[in-house]
């Protein structure tokens, strides 16, 4: 594949990963509530999922869920129940005061694992990496399943880029404000209400 095109792809990339969206806000949330090392574990499984999605284009499957709406349905009610899930949790957290290792309370093999879930439980992604990275692939220039995998990489790293800032920034900002009990409450009440919107917005999504 020529540099020039997988330098388009990589700054388009770029562009659309630092667009608002479910999994910025949702680093942005768990950054600010857990510091930037749960921030930078979320955004490690939200790639893991993009890898999912690839895959899953590369090979076809992606398709079932453009022209399946059973299961385009299916998995954005999978998807929105976690989020709600998430929402419990966010509200459920106690409002006492910070404690040395608070931050770490919530391990980050959990973390990644909800990024995973909260990316591959997303049907709008699979479509539209079903709309986008064939657009960057030519047959005359070898196997088109290696070509996506390999824009699906470069996505990926994009992700990482922009979405491990985010992290780093929100975690940064989020240690100060903990310092207060009440900040950390509303925090964690602020983090609710982003994941039940989040949950609504994805049941509201229409193929």
């Amino acid at each position: 594949m020529p540099l020039e095109v997988l330098a388009a792809f990589f700054a388009v990339s770029l562009l659309l990963a630092l667009s608002p969206g479910p999994d910025n806000l949702f680093v942005l949330t768990q950054s600010a509530l857990s510091g930037p090392r749960a921030g930078l574990f979320v955004t490690a499984g939200l790639c893991t999922g993009l890898v999912v999605h690839t895959s899953a284009v590369a090979l076809g499957v992606a398709v079932i869920f453009r022209t399946s709406a059973v299961a385009f349905t299916l998995l954005k009610i999978a998807g929105a129940v976690y989020l709600l899930y998430l929402a419990w949790l966010a509200f459920r957290a106690p409002a006492g005061a910070p404690r040395a290792g608070r931050r770490d309370a919530v391990q980050g093999h959990r973390l990644y694992l909800r990024g995973i879930v909260m990316n591959v439980t997303n049907p709008k992604v699979s479509i539209f990496f079903l709309a986008f990275l064939p657009q960057f692939a030519d047959p005359a220039r070898g196997p088109l399943v290696l070509q996506i995998l390999l824009l699906g990489a470069v996505f990926a790293v994009s992700t990482v880029l922009v979405f491990g800032s985010v992290a780093l920034f929100a975690g940064a900002i989020g240690r100060r404000l903990q310092r207060s009990a009440g900040v950390q409450a509303a925090m964690s009440r602020i983090a609710g209400c982003v994941f039940a919107l989040l949950a609504l917005k994805l049941l509201m999504t229409e193929r």
